[in-house]
């Protein structure tokens, strides 16, 4: 698996097209942005032989690996421990099609809760009522016009309007290790044309914060656009997603064409004319001369 596309550099925006929606933008490839929120922590980073990148906590509790030489398509791949030596307590992936935009909003709210401490980035959810508690991911999605879908005894499923986009979140009880190794997962989101290599997915296992995968569907779900350069977006993102110029383009030199009939059109110029004005100069009378001799 390789990502050697660099695309053009530019000092303000990242891109020369907005797209909306964002779960059409597809991956920016690079993944610094999404590791700066933990690294700004301290975070210790290696990297192995294949150049993947590694993040671990301070503590130890936590890891998260950024595989572009992976074994699947499973780019990131984030997990958290009670015991460094022990299983994951929960487990988050996204594959290499996802928006990077959406790992860092999860590794930002991660930051969030590794700096309030164990109570908030290893709590699981309310196990008295899970279902209550996952609403709270749930809702933005619903307030943002996503539908639910066909009813199935034992997931919820939401979908945007377009179809696009959507999230399936399962009830009941799951296998914990393949939570952690397969798409059957408690949370699995997805974006892209249907069939298509430029497909994403995102998936949170049982015990997962709530508050985190709250802010993957924020962020999923957010109405902004994202820049992309238009040039390295798979086609099938653009026939379907609406790119906006970042820079508006010119207004077209007019063709001679144009000027001529704008010439056509405009109202006839005054000509010139004789316009009497007042005077101070004293004219000839109008009247017969009178006799200038003496009179009789």
């Amino acid at each position: 698996m390789t990502r050697s596309r660099v695309p053009p550099h530019d000092d303000t925006i990242d891109g020369d097209v907005y797209v909306t929606p964002r779960y059409l933008a597809g991956s920016i490839t690079i993944g610094d942005p999404a590791l700066e929120p933990l690294r700004a922590l301290g975070w210790e980073l290696h990297h192995d032989d294949l150049a993947n990148a590694y993040l671990t906590a301070p503590d130890r509790k936590v890891r998260l690996g950024f595989l572009p030489e992976g074994d699947d398509d499973g780019l990131w791949r984030i997990n958290a421990y009670h015991d460094r030596f022990g299983p994951p307590v929960w487990g988050v992936s996204f594959n290499d099609e996802c928006p990077t935009e959406f790992v860092t909003a999860f590794t930002t709210a991660l930051a969030r809760a590794y700096k309030d401490g164990p109570d908030h980035y290893l709590a699981p959810p309310d196990s008295t009522d899970p279902e209550r508690a996952a609403f709270a991911a749930v809702a933005p999605l619903i307030n943002r016009g996503w539908k639910t879908q066909h009813p199935r005894w034992d997931v919820l499923e939401l979908q945007t309007p377009d179809g696009m986009a959507g999230l399936e979140y399962t009830t009941g009880r799951l296998d914990p290790e393949k939570e952690l190794t397969t798409l059957q997962a408690r949370w699995y989101m997805w974006g892209g044309p249907k069939n298509s290599y430029s497909r994403w997915y995102a998936t949170a296992s049982t015990n997962t914060p709530v508050p985190l995968v709250k802010a993957i569907t924020l962020s999923v779900s957010d109405p902004a656009p994202l820049p992309r350069w238009k040039d390295y977006m798979p086609r099938s993102l653009r026939e379907h997603a609406q790119l906006t110029p970042v820079t508006p383009p010119p207004p077209p030199v007019p063709t001679p064409l144009d000027v001529h009939r704008a010439a056509a059109r405009r109202p006839p110029a005054l000509t010139t004319r004789n316009i009497p004005r007042w005077s101070t100069t004293t004219l000839p009378s109008a009247l017969p001369a009178g006799r200038s001799g003496p009179r009789r």
